[in-house]
């Protein structure tokens, strides 16, 4: 049986780990709200991308350009993390990620696999995929910026080298303060379909803008911005899905602690209330004793 002593012990280390979880929780909250602010601030930026495009595009029409065929080889982005306490967050968008692509009849070996966080490493090494390049978890907002221009070099390398021209991406994006969801941006080849419809939409205002820059520079510039914006967005969202995974995960320890907390204050009580009447009888005893 325990003794008061070290149940008292016991009690301090769970209120001391208790401080912790209540402090990773607050974290959690507040940087799913600045990754979710910075998401929010890609919006303004992106529609003035579309706007351009709308612009470029009443000039004339990109050439429209054929799916790439199954056997393609075909670049794959998945975001997880670098850090635990996370709850299921790498395991889903893996699973995630090799059910839609099986589901899509890509050939597997022609997957080249760009992976964003050594615990999702791990996940698809077990699931005998290779990984072709690995980059760090930003640690903060200032951080994305550098992961994505890591990226977009990485996916100019693909198209080079080995003539990839399909480059499709994966990662969580948060539902509500503490949930997530797989998601697919399927970044390259652009969706001509999207185009149309952007050269179809009206123009805002009565006076119909012009360009003097020469079309492809002008028609490139643009589709750079707007591959930027998406995987600073996936990232974004990506992280802030970290935050809201490792909330719940806090969330859930939170309330078993709090149980553990009741039940060792319970035995505690017991174990002092025990002793309390133990020492009691012995004044009894002994006072009959005496008499």
């Amino acid at each position: 049986m325990q003794t008061i002593e070290s149940l008292r012990r016991q009690i301090d280390s769970v209120k001391g780990l208790e401080s912790v979880v209540r402090t990773m929780k607050s974290l959690a909250a507040v940087s799913i709200r600045q990754y979710e602010q910075a998401v929010a601030s890609l919006e303004e930026y992106n529609h003035t991308i579309e706007l351009g495009l709308q612009v470029v595009l009443r000039n004339q029409m990109p050439t429209v350009r054929q799916q790439p065929p199954v056997d393609a080889p075909t670049g794959v982005i998945i975001f997880g993390s670098d850090q635990g306490l996370v709850g299921q967050f790498n395991e889903r968008i893996t699973s995630f990620a090799l059910r839609r692509l099986e589901r899509m009849k890509l050939a597997r070996a022609q997957w080249s696999v760009l992976a964003v966080g050594a615990r999702v490493v791990s996940h698809l090494e077990g699931a005998r995929v290779p990984v072709d390049a690995q980059f760090d978890v930003p640690g903060s907002i200032n951080g994305i910026a550098l992961l994505v221009q890591d990226i977009v070099l990485q996916v100019e390398s693909w198209r080079q080298t080995r003539d990839i021209e399909r480059v499709l991406v994966f990662y969580n994006r948060t539902l509500r303060a503490a949930s997530y969801e797989p998601h697919l941006l399927r970044l390259l080849p652009i969706d001509v379909d999207w185009l149309q419809r952007l050269n179809n939409e009206p123009w805002p205002s009565r006076v119909l803008p012009t360009s003097t820059m020469d079309w492809d520079a002008l028609f490139t510039a643009l589709l750079q911005q707007y591959l930027f914006v998406g995987l600073y967005r996936a990232c974004a969202e990506s992280l802030a899905g970290e935050n809201a995974s490792r909330l719940a995960a806090m969330q859930a320890a939170e309330r078993n602690i709090e149980e553990r907390l009741i039940e060792l204050h319970n035995r505690y009580h017991y174990q002092r209330q025990s002793a309390i009447t133990e020492e009691l009888l012995d004044i009894v005893a002994g006072f009959e004793a005496l008499s």
